[in-house]
């Protein structure tokens, strides 16, 4: 099995090239099913998540074609079949995206349910109350969700989500987008990676208005059509390397950012002691002007910090002076990466969902796990700062999230490799 191996590196330096986000990607390929043309989408990341969502739409009938690097063409004239694949779908949460398009587009979606990474419940709860209020008849069991449309078609509906899901938001706005009459989402979740959707579906014809706020107004439409669509930047790959730069307290210059995207990271940063400036090329990061200090943390839904930064940033926070503490109010069980950095000499202790991190921790190397995909990405930072080697195993994780991720960091410098045992 593959694993990193990681060894204490000098500042990082150098300039970084930021992907097209896995979480904004994944839905805009789900949301292609919806129309009847061909649907162009720019700066896809070759990564496995995307390969599996291409699997799954591929066995439902829909065409893809990779045109060239980072560039994906699907065409959904004909979908096949109303179930997708269950050895795909368990392979990854996002998976469940494909549900509201394929309700839309045919009137029937049943889907399994997803896998993915183990940190938290995930409950679908949200995804099938928004197409049950659009009409649709639901079907919840143990192992499948099943979806059937009226004989007329979903109808527009008022829906409030008691949680700002991000998933749940994506799934009833691509199924509300072909439904007759209006929909009102109210509670929505206000992630980029919503207005992103919206944009690309509105390029498609669709009338999707509010993107980016909590409230959130569609108008059906009868049909959709092709688009050409460039996917926007990943915010926690652009986070994660602002933390490499600040773990290793080197001079990183981050191209292809949307500082507005990341104002928590930012903001939390400066409050360590990191200089962040933005120049013409991008998002300078420096980690070495001052001695860096603790700060506390709290992830939140958008515009909050978000949990997908939460373990990398509390690997930073183990290597500056004093206590830290970080509150975890989104995933019940994202706190796995504490026993691993605790392997490395972290010291951290927790209590329910608040983690209490010492700070000034001399890091060892160890072997350690990524438990998931961030908390992956957390070891290979801590490994960065730590004395002698670091182990990571099942970094298959760290790869479902992350573009070519030993070629970016060792760009910078860092002491990283692959090794197949």
């Amino acid at each position: 099995m593959a694993k990193f191996l990681v060894q204490k590196s000098d500042p990082l330096c150098g300039t970084v090239d930021i992907s097209g986000a896995k979480n904004a990607v994944l839905p805009l390929m789900a949301a292609a099913m919806l129309a009847d043309g061909e649907c162009i989408i720019n700066d896809v990341p070759a990564l496995r998540d995307v390969d599996v969502m291409k699997g799954i739409l591929e066995s439902l009938g829909v065409k893809t074609e990779e045109m060239g690097p980072s560039v994906l063409k699907i065409q959904a004239e004909e979908i096949s079949t109303n179930e997708a694949d269950y050895n795909l779908v368990k392979r990854m949460r996002a998976s469940f995206l494909v549900m509201g398009p394929l309700l839309a587009r045919t009137g029937r979606a049943k889907v399994h349910m997803p896998g993915g990474c183990s940190i938290g419940s995930r409950p679908i709860d949200l995804h099938l109350k928004g197409f049950r209020a659009l009409g649709a008849e639901v079907i919840s069991a143990d192992t499948y969700a099943e979806a059937i449309a009226p004989e007329g078609g979903l109808v527009g509906a008022e829906i409030y989500l008691d949680f700002p899901s991000v998933g749940a938001t994506e799934n009833i706005i691509t199924a509300a987008v072909l439904a007759k009459g209006s929909t009102v989402l109210e509670n929505a979740a206000q992630e980029p990676e919503i207005v992103d959707l919206a944009n690309f579906l509105n390029k498609m014809g669709a009338r999707v208005r509010g993107a980016g706020t909590d409230t959130i107004k569609i108008e059906g439409v009868e049909r959709l059509h092709g688009c050409e669509h460039t996917v926007i930047p990943d915010r926690i790959e652009a986070g994660t390397f602002m933390l490499a730069a600040a773990i290793t307290r080197g001079n990183i210059l981050i191209r292809n950012v949307l500082p507005d995207h990341i104002k928590p990271i930012t903001a939390k940063l400066r409050e360590c002691g990191v200089v962040i400036q933005m120049e013409d090329e991008g998002m300078r990061v420096i980690g070495d002007q001052k001695e860096l200090v603790s700060t506390d943390i709290k992830t939140m839904p958008y515009p909050g910090f978000p949990t997908d930064i939460q373990s990398p940033f509390m690997a930073f926070l183990t290597t500056v002076q004093g206590p830290s503490t970080v509150i975890e109010t989104v995933f019940e069980n994202r706190f796995m990466h504490v026993a691993e950095l605790n392997r490395m000499g972290a010291n951290i202790t927790t209590d329910g969902n608040k983690a209490m991190i010492p700070g000034g921790s001399t890091l060892e190397g160890a072997q350690v796990i990524a438990t998931d995909l961030r908390a992956g990405a957390a070891m290979v930072l801590a490994g960065l700062y730590a004395e002698g080697t670091t182990e990571i195993s099942e970094i298959y994780h760290i790869e479902r999230g992350y573009e070519r991720f030993v070629e970016k960091f060792r760009a910078l410098g860092a002491n990283i490799m692959k090794v197949n045992n």
